[in-house]
């Protein structure tokens, strides 16, 4: 019975870190170019802050977009916008802007 609930225990906290949208990815959603949203209709703006830097800077980065796009899914949105970024350049916040098209 023991080794039941630590293996409950266990998977839990593995099973949410699964489904987090951060780390798997968002389905259905478009990134475009501002060019692209003229027709669109605004939805709002999005900010998020990368939780890591350094070499583990581009993982923070991916998960912070991933989840600037659940965040844009759940408020209706189809389509972002992402501010653009310098090549090489230190991320410490990104900021969208989300649309319906």
């Amino acid at each position: 019975m023991k080794q039941i609930i630590l293996a409950a225990a266990i998977i839990a906290p593995l099973t949410a870190c699964i489904r987090d949208p951060g780390l798997t990815g968002v389905s259905g959603m478009r990134e475009v170019t501002a060019a692209e949203v003229s027709q669109c209709r605004y939805i709002s703006d999005i900010r998020s802050t990368p939780g890591t830097y350094g070499i583990l800077a581009s993982p923070g980065v991916r998960y912070a977009r991933n989840r600037i796009l659940a965040d844009a899914q759940q408020s209706g949105a189809n389509t972002v916008v992402f501010d653009p970024v310098s090549p090489g350049a230190e991320i410490y916040q990104l900021h969208a802007v989300a649309y319906s098209c």
